[in-house]
């Protein structure tokens, strides 16, 4: 079977930004033959900051939340599709392929045991058997694969005996900006002020506080820099007021929120990105937007997009510790040669490597290789097989 002939459909909550150019993609390959099946209407409180509901902005997306007519016709495409991709959907669908001998492919993050901590869902009822209804019920099932949109995923599932060699790599892959990189990284070297920014929620696995201390500490041993912080969330005043007690609104500014499609604005003029978020952060695609702007990436190795985007010293900077942090941070800030060799290879990297482009090609050779049974040679990037990953001690 050619790619030329699949049917694909894929099922998620909603659409969003972070998948349009991924969907538009496929939808260029395969034609009518791509869905996308919205299970439910976006939550009110994305639109409250300011997201926009694109399910009705494009002809591939099938609402099946809107009648039971579109709930019908989301099944049938399900069931007549060579290949689904499921984020969300009821598992008697996965049940109905899966006894028709059909491919289905799962697209998970994270297991949230490892995540939340057992003590926080051992008792969770629920979660347990939504986990086990979705993954544990269909383990022996050799049509029943992973895409797995965060590095720390593969090393749950396998611990857990599932989708042994089944899982491959996966995320977001975002439409990118082009730039003459060398202009714009001249354009930076121009600012009398190291320019640092930081794009989150205020909340508490986002770590904002962190980039307080941080701006403490520069402060003190007299570096010259400036940090802008974006976003809005619960601990926003909490952290204002810190920046002022710790007497820092000389070197941070508080933004707030900025509509998505601005971002890349103040990316273009900072030299370094901060990306601080725990664990909890499934992927983080703040990571691709700043390497796309030519920024000196330094992130919490923790954020599950980070190992599969960041080659350390190569495209950007990782640490563990908050004393990792600090160094990489220094030195970034002292080395304007690092700094301009790690936004270029980021720019390069995320423009060229892991674009929609890239991850709709290798997804179509693998789903192609699998329905043939052939040796599928993806080695790296989107698609290819994901394998447990050792964290860095020392970086």
């Amino acid at each position: 079977m050619g790619c030329e002939n699949m049917k694909v459909a894929f099922y998620s909550n909603f659409l969003t930004h972070h998948q349009i150019p991924f969907c538009l993609e496929m939808q260029k390959r395969l034609g009518d033959d791509f869905k996308f099946i919205s299970t439910v209407k976006i939550f009110q409180w994305r639109l409250d900051l300011g997201f926009k509901d694109l399910d009705k902005e494009y002809d591939f997306v099938v609402r099946a939340y809107e009648s039971e007519e579109e709930a019908e016709r989301a099944r049938k495409i399900a069931l007549e599709s060579d290949v689904v991709i499921i984020g969300s959907t009821t598992d008697d669908l996965i049940v109905e392929r899966l006894k028709q001998d059909k491919l289905v492919f799962r697209y998970r993050a994270r297991v949230f045991i490892f995540v939340d901590g057992i003590i926080n869902t051992i008792f969770n009822k629920e979660k347990i058997k939504l986990f086990f209804d979705r993954h544990i019920k269909f383990r022996k099932n050799k049509n029943l694969y992973l895409l797995c949109a965060n590095a720390y995923g593969p090393n749950d599932f396998n611990l857990l005996g599932l989708y042994k060699n089944k899982i491959y790599k996966w995320g977001y892959f975002l439409e990118t900006n082009q730039y003459d990189i060398d202009k714009l990284l001249d354009k930076k070297a121009e600012n009398e002020k190291t320019q640092l920014i930081w794009v989150a929620r205020f909340i508490k696995w986002k770590h904002p506080e962190i980039v307080v201390k941080l701006a403490k500490n520069l402060k003190k041993q007299n570096y010259n820099f400036q940090i802008k912080m974006l976003g809005t969330g619960k601990l926003e005043e909490k952290i204002k007021n810190k920046i002022k007690k710790e007497n820092l609104e000389d070197v941070i500014e508080v933004v707030g929120q900025v509509p998505s499609d601005k971002v890349h604005y103040y990316m273009e003029d900072a030299n370094i990105f901060l990306g601080t978020s725990a664990s909890q952060e499934g992927w983080g695609a703040v990571i691709n937007e700043s390497m796309n702007a030519g920024c000196t990436v330094i992130a919490n190795q923790k954020m599950g997009s980070v190992p599969f985007l960041i080659k350390h010293n190569e495209n950007g900077l990782m640490y563990n510790t908050y004393s990792q942090l600090e160094k990489n941070v220094k030195r970034a800030i002292e080395d304007k040669e690092l700094q301009r060799k790690l936004g270029k290879n980021a720019y390069h990297f995320i423009t060229e490597q892991w674009t929609a482009k890239m991850a709709a090609e290798n997804l179509l050779k693998l789903f192609e290789s699998i329905l043939e049974k052939k040796e599928c040679n993806i080695e790296d990037g989107p698609a290819s097989k994901a394998i447990k990953y050792k964290k860095r001690k020392e970086i």
